[in-house]
């Protein structure tokens, strides 16, 4: 294995583990469907109003962000990686 291949395995693997750890810390989402059809959805209270502003917005958004980058390095193991062990067993 080149160097490149542990580095990546290595980041693959902290970021999975980090979005492990991040959705274990969120909330379970509540079944609105039923509440909604009987209350008729509307939700006034502070926390309905203020959601985007909660911890658990801020976890969701961080579980985006860390599944997006490891979507890139995932892509860039699979092609940049090689593409850089063939350049440099041609020299």
């Amino acid at each position: 294995m080149e160097i490149y291949e542990i580095i990546c395995g290595a980041i693959v693997l902290l970021l999975a583990l980090l979005i492990i750890i991040l959705c274990l810390m969120q909330d379970d989402k509540a079944q609105d469907s039923m509440t909604s059809a009987l209350g008729g959805g509307i939700n006034e209270s502070f926390y309905g109003q203020n959601e985007g502003n909660t911890r658990e917005a801020a976890l969701a958004k961080l579980t985006k962000i860390l599944g997006i980058i490891s979507l890139v390095v995932i892509i860039a193991m699979n092609i940049v990686v090689p593409w850089i062990i063939k350049l440099t067993a041609a020299n």
